[in-house]
């Protein structure tokens, strides 16, 4: 049985200028729609999962009774679609699912109400998303500044497996900024104390790790072969984001990326054979930046990583965003595309927006080309 509901974060209310707003206040989701003659806020009023679609018709056409019933049917039908495809509804009688427990439906209530929030059509029930999460396969590479924020993010949102990848030791720099590490863990394995930490967050997903170190594509070939999605947090070598790219593209694994270039934030999430790839966007930021090559600096500067607490959070919890988005479509986020954030002017934005993959890509330009 179907009986279309309002979902209750977007609640509908009438304006005084004959405009109903529905979703909220939150841009992206609020819209305002026209209402000359009251039609839209009845049709709302009807849609509170007490009727099934055609008690919705019946009780219209009693409210509206100089219109035809066949007229009215044609709108309730025409509307309630634009509703559902806009997120705003839900099925007041969908039934619980038996794949998850009564202790998975408590531990993550809440991040339940968040998916209803931002979830667009396309889900079967409110439970859709977390039920995604549970199936997933992650491996995150880096478990550094960046890389802890996002492992605990997932772990705690019930990625049903996690993998860590990780080869150093904790030393006494990393506290200031990375999360899952204590004065206790110095000099020992990272990888020993991360997972240890993120299976007392949630013992019900599977945490595993291993001391990798990537040193060429083949590494990253064999994790994006066995994942269904990878989470970059490390930047070094410096052509890992590359040998990424290249990995997926073969593997057809999404991936994500995201790291700190002091106070800007850089992240990006891609799902290969959708739209360009990570070396299109490369190669058009190359070319672009072509014309105003700066000169060579000045030699003798020392290179420091500069970054705290908040600089890696705010990646890592970007990092774990993109890629819980890209599992379960909410808030469905645009793939295949870079952004930037930036601490100083609180401002983000994204870098590149290339709607397609470019011929010259040495990625997937002969794709491009042929596709």
């Amino acid at each position: 049985m179907y009986r279309p509901r309002i979902k209750a974060k977007h609640r509908p209310v009438r304006l005084g200028d004959r405009q109903v707003r529905i979703g909220g206040t939150v841009p992206g989701i609020e819209s305002r729609i026209p209402d000359p003659d009251g039609w839209v806020w009845a049709l709302l009023d009807t849609l509170d999962g007490t009727r099934t679609v055609d008690q919705v018709v019946a009780e219209l056409v009693r409210r509206f009774p100089g219109r035809l019933a066949g007229d009215v049917a044609t709108e309730v039908f025409r509307d309630l679609g634009v509703l559902i495809r806009a997120g705003y509804v839900e099925n007041a009688a969908e039934a619980m699912p038996a794949a998850l427990s009564a202790r998975e439906r408590e531990r993550y209530g809440r991040s339940r109400e968040l998916f209803r929030w931002m979830a667009r059509s396309g889900h079967r029930t409110s439970w859709d998303a977390q039920l995604r999460l549970r199936q997933a396969r992650v491996v995150v590479i880096g478990v550094g500044g960046t890389g802890s924020t996002a492992a605990l993010n997932l772990a705690l949102s019930g990625v049903g497996e996690l993998h860590c990848v990780e080869p150093d030791v904790v030393e006494l720099s990393n506290l200031a900024r990375q999360i899952l590490y204590t004065e206790r863990d110095l000099g020992r394995l990272k990888l020993d104390a991360a997972v240890r930490r993120l299976r007392a967050r949630n013992s019900d997903i599977r945490i595993t790790g291993e001391a990798l170190t990537v040193t060429g594509p083949a590494e990253l070939l064999a994790l994006a072969v066995r994942f269904d999605l990878v989470v970059l947090a490390a930047d070094q070598p410096a052509e890992i984001r590359t040998w990424t790219n290249r990995a997926c593209l073969q593997t057809g694994t999404a991936w994500v990326h995201a790291g700190y270039h002091g106070p800007q934030i850089n992240y990006g999430l891609y799902r290969p054979g959708t739209g360009p790839c990570y070396e299109c966007i490369e190669t058009a930021e190359g070319q672009h930046h072509a014309v105003a090559t700066p000169l060579a600096p000045a030699a003798g500067w020392e290179e420091i990583q500069a970054g705290n607490a908040v600089s890696a959070g705010v990646s890592g919890n970007l990092a774990a965003h993109t890629a819980m988005s890209l599992i379960t479509g909410v808030p469905g986020l645009p793939a295949n595309r870079e952004h930037a954030f930036n601490l100083v002017t609180l401002d983000g934005h994204a870098v590149s927006t290339l709607d397609a993959p470019r011929p010259d890509c040495p990625a997937c330009g002969q794709q491009a080309a042929t596709g």
